[in-house]
């Protein structure tokens, strides 16, 4: 395929899908040229790669052998470091956040907020913790940077310097869903008792907009009970799993 054509990532990622569809996540992961083979046992993970390389093989499609890495305890992929543990952020990828400079152009400011936005699920309370940033971002406001946007900025870097190492989801446990909802927005937190202790797979944040501000506390925190299921669904749709309410906000 050459190279340049605009619509080339999208063909190629509908080439592996192709190549490799029918094979579960438990086996690989997929996205355009960048495939993450997995295994709980190193025969498991054998076998895996063996399923693998015969698709490539039947689609006549060739790997980059100094591209490759092999029976490795951890990797990163798509701005994540994956490993038996869970999944953490990239240092590598974080220190963009860390070194951002604080600038006085709205473009900028979007830009940051967009690759912060990307790790958002690791970050309890994001929205809570990025609101006066993104209201510098509206089209009606003026860019006027105060102590409060100074204190988000440097949150926001701190909260993802230290973010937890999330747990995989399970299909044999039950999940959790904690959440709340204050007057400016409403948060959730999704995990899973491992056994030893509960786990986070995820939080999840959202700003209440102005007709929402005006429900009662009541209206709110059955607000953020579906908008939390809404945006769990993959996890939670055809489940079960308690609910709880905890202080997130």
């Amino acid at each position: 395929m050459p190279f340049g054509l605009c619509n080339a990532p999208a063909t190629f990622e509908r080439l592996t899908e192709t190549v490799l569809s029918g094979l579960s996540s438990d086996t690989c992961l997929v996205y355009l040229d960048d495939i993450i083979i997995v295994g709980r046992t190193f025969e498991e993970h054998l076998n895996n790669l063996r399923k693998v390389f015969q698709r490539l093989q039947k689609a006549n499609l060739k790997l980059n052998r100094k591209k490759c890495r092999f029976f490795q305890r951890e990797v990163a992929y798509l701005g994540h470091i994956i490993s038996e543990e869970g999944v953490k952020t990239d240092p590598e990828k974080i220190k963009a956040v860390v070194n951002w400079s604080r600038s006085d152009k709205i473009h900028d400011l979007r830009k940051f907020l967009g690759l912060c936005t990307y790790y958002r699920r690791f970050v309890k309370t994001f929205s809570a913790i990025a609101r006066n940033l993104h209201k510098l971002t509206e089209d009606k406001s003026n860019f006027n940077w105060t102590d409060k946007c100074e204190k988000s900025f440097y949150s926001l870097k701190q909260a993802l310097t230290s973010s937890p190492i999330l747990t995989y989801p399970r299909t044999d446990k039950d999940f959790i869903l904690d959440t709340d909802a204050s007057n400016e927005g409403m948060g959730a937190v999704l995990s899973q008792n491992t056994g030893k202790e509960e786990r986070v797979i995820a939080y999840f944040s959202k700003s209440l907009g102005k007709p929402e501000r005006n429900y009662c506390v009541t209206r709110k925190e059955f607000l953020a009970i579906v908008k939390s299921i809404e945006h769990f669904h993959h996890y939670l749709y055809g489940r079960n799993f308690f609910r709880e309410l905890i202080m997130l906000l």
